[in-house]
């Protein structure tokens, strides 16, 4: 089964993805993209399959994006993909890419959607938040 996950390994929620893609059992390809960015043409197909815009896909927050204005309307979604790719720094993380589907996982726990296996066991995140508990349901959804 192939998962791949677009890391980095700063970042607490990128962490956290990799660690339940890691309790369902399954040892993903991990790219740490600010040391190995995507192509331009790799950037597009990954918005394509996670069905989202550009835009979407930027982070504001430790990044130039306020530097460079890219709040602008001016920026056709070429021009951003052009700056994505002059600093993958502005690529919002993580991506995983899994059998069934892709996905910005901010929060990470949107990756339990896309996982092909069931979580292994418990998940607690960095922070102390569980999200799976010790019967292995997630955690705030209640099931009857």
């Amino acid at each position: 089964m192939s998962i791949t996950i677009y890391h980095n390994p700063a970042c607490g929620t990128s962490r956290n993805t990799l660690a339940m893609i890691r309790n369902s059992g399954v040892e993903p390809e991990v790219i740490e993209y600010l040391k190995t960015p995507p192509s331009r043409e790799t950037l597009a197909a990954l918005l394509g399959a996670m069905g989202i815009g550009v835009r979407e896909l930027l982070r504001r927050k430790g990044t130039p994006y306020e530097a460079l204005g890219l709040d602008d309307p001016k920026w056709t979604d070429e021009q951003l993909l052009d700056f994505i790719v002059a600093h993958p720094v502005l690529m919002n993380r993580p991506i995983v890419v899994t059998p069934l589907g892709t996905r910005l996982c901010r929060p990470s726990e949107l990756v339990l959607d896309i996982l092909p296996s069931p979580q292994q066991g418990p998940f607690t995140k960095e922070d102390g938040e569980v999200v799976i508990d010790a019967a292995g349901r997630r955690a705030g959804i209640s099931r009857n």
